[in-house]
């Protein structure tokens, strides 16, 4: 079920190219720093496990990488001004919904909490196994929510708009908070789907 490292290694190297080319005159600095310092944690977080030696699937691996590069786009134009006006278009919305989607992936992270759970067998039920991992991802949602907030409040409001990318909604945390939550329901499921646990976990 593990990574042979070679893919990761792929998804590393491409994400390194992304990132290089897209540090090259961001729409505004200040929020590229504040958003990509987000993706160096997230990327790396993997790499720190990895060299403890907890591995993931290339399938984890990828699902994972979706929302690197995603965040990395959207750190470069911010993610308001992304050029995303196809969708906007074509679902006849009145903003630019870029950073619902980028949100989305974030649940995608609950694939790799249900694998780390699933090989170690810290779990003893299915129930578990498939709740568990939603509630990191809704967890971690709401503290990223209130870091932007914190961000927001002390960046000023033209940077802290530009960093939020609420254009106008207030509800646009909760909305956020709701899409990371429905990701990692799909990502849940999608793992059930590929690794077939058995109702008895104990069993494995």
């Amino acid at each position: 079920m593990s990574s042979t490292g070679k893919f990761p290694a792929v998804l590393l190297a491409l994400y390194a190219i992304f990132f290089t080319i897209l540090a090259f005159n961001p729409i505004d600095r200040p929020t590229w720093f504040a958003e990509n310092a987000t993706v160096w944690i997230i990327v790396g977080t993997p790499i720190v496990l990895w060299v403890r030696g907890i591995r993931f699937s290339n399938l984890a691996y990828a699902l994972m990488a979706i929302l690197i590069f995603l965040h990395t786009l959207g750190g470069h134009y911010t993610f308001a001004k992304v050029p995303f006006d196809w969708f906007t278009d074509f679902f006849g919305f009145e903003r630019n919904h870029y950073d619902r989607i980028a949100h989305f992936t974030v649940g995608f992270y609950a694939f790799a909490v249900a694998e780390w759970l699933y090989v170690k067998r810290l779990v003893v039920n299915r129930f578990l196994l498939f709740t568990y991992p939603i509630f990191v991802i809704a967890a971690v949602a709401m503290g990223y929510e209130v870091i932007e907030w914190i961000y927001a409040a002390s960046a000023g409001p033209l940077a802290g708009a530009a960093y939020l990318g609420s254009q106008g909604d207030i509800w646009d945390a909760q909305k956020d908070m709701a899409l990371d939550t429905l990701g990692a329901i799909l990502a849940t499921i999608l793992f059930f789907i590929v690794r077939k646990p058995k109702k008895d976990l104990s069993l494995q």
